[in-house]
């Protein structure tokens, strides 16, 4: 039941814990003491070493770790065509400490030119031998955390012509990587998971947005993004609660967008948070098709405490109960650090983590 095609039976969202020397580059570049060009020669270097550690774990997606990026989404969607970034206050609110104050508005028509991301990925498949991995974060990014009140009502006074836009300039971008030879293409869904929220469904009513005519809505979006793809790209969501220095946003289960979920959007696969009780029961796994594979993310990246082996393998012989084993594979539950800061374990704790994913694919599924 080895797989040769992502996602992989041992897999992994995408962001690692940036390493001490390239904390300590981007610290001096943000106060110019060194050029552009030193930060990017530091950056290769620990984003070749972080590829070789992956493989000689024997993991087959490959990142960059997100290693040259500030924030998971921020970094990419700043720089689409009408997109700019501001200091602001959050909306979307952790249960603890807050990332920096950085949000998102439309300036202008939606689209796509070119991204530096592009190059980013064209390093890691340059690299590695193994399958090369690029995460983008979801078009839903855009609205789901601001509302119409991010959106320029002089640029957009009609929504409909929004999502249009923002899908076609998604579109492009997925494109661009396909044309780069990205095949394993991860796009990061958080805000499904938060429509699942009772107290984030009750704010989003309040600024006068509907809980549920939006994930159908999303789910016209991400199809419009992933409707150039290529018949040999694997597209797959990842899906978490929140996560920034090991706290989160939301809570609750996935049954109120189950359905749409997985039988509404044309992806291969999903990461799925499933390390606490905040994401609820394998239930909702029934909606799943034939075709889809769903990661089960067992595993914690917000405690560098080791999960026991056997009670992780208990609980994919629980989701098999909903979901054909073929269809089902093991990741941590979101990256180790989807900001630069990063959760709070040691870089020991996160390798551990991710090789016994690896050992616990190899006794389940007999490989990875």
């Amino acid at each position: 039941m080895t797989r040769t095609i992502a996602p992989f039976r041992a897999d992994h969202v995408g962001s690692l814990l940036r390493p001490a020397a390239l904390k300590e580059a981007r610290a001096k570049r943000a106060k110019g003491e060194i050029d552009a060009g030193a930060l990017k020669a530091i950056e290769d270097r620990e984003i070749a070493a972080v590829i070789r550690r992956q493989e000689d774990l024997g993991l087959k997606g490959i990142t960059d770790g997100e290693f040259r990026r500030a924030f998971w989404q921020i970094d990419f969607l700043e720089r689409l065509d009408g997109v700019e970034s501001y200091e602001g206050e959050r909306k979307v609110k952790f249960q603890g400490p807050q990332p920096k104050p950085v949000l998102l508005r439309t300036k202008g028509k939606l689209g796509f030119t070119s991204h530096p991301m592009l190059e980013h990925f064209a390093f890691v498949k340059a690299n590695t031998r193994a399958t090369a991995k690029m995460t983008i974060p979801s078009p839903t990014s855009l609205h789901f955390r601001y509302g119409r009140e991010a959106i320029d009502q002089n640029v957009y006074p009609d929504m409909e012509a929004f999502y249009r836009d923002l899908g076609q300039a998604y579109a492009g971008a997925v494109k661009a990587f396909a044309d780069a030879g990205c095949r394993y293409l991860q796009i990061d869904e958080v805000n499904f998971a938060y429509l699942c929220d009772p107290a984030l469904r009750e704010q989003v009513k309040a600024r006068g947005d509907d809980p549920d005519t939006l994930p159908r809505i999303y789910a016209d979006l991400l199809n419009a993004a992933i409707s150039q793809r290529p018949k040999d790209m694997v597209v797959t969501m990842h899906l978490c609660r929140g996560n920034f220095q090991s706290t989160f946003v939301a809570s609750g289960g996935y049954d109120p967008v189950a359905e749409t979920l997985f039988n509404e959007i044309g992806v291969d696969g999903y990461f799925l948070e499933y390390d606490s009780e905040r994401a609820g029961g394998f239930e909702p796994l029934r909606f799943v098709p034939k075709g889809k594979t769903v990661v089960l993310g067992l595993v914690t990246t917000k405690s560098g405490q080791l999960e026991s082996k056997d009670a992780i393998k208990r609980r994919i012989a629980e989701a098999a109960k909903h979901l054909d084993l073929g269809q089902l594979a093991l990741s941590p539950q979101c990256g180790f650090a989807s900001t630069e800061e990063g959760n709070l374990l040691a870089d020991a704790e996160q390798w551990a983590k991710l090789e016994m994913i690896v050992d616990i694919a190899r006794d389940v599924w007999g490989g990875v």
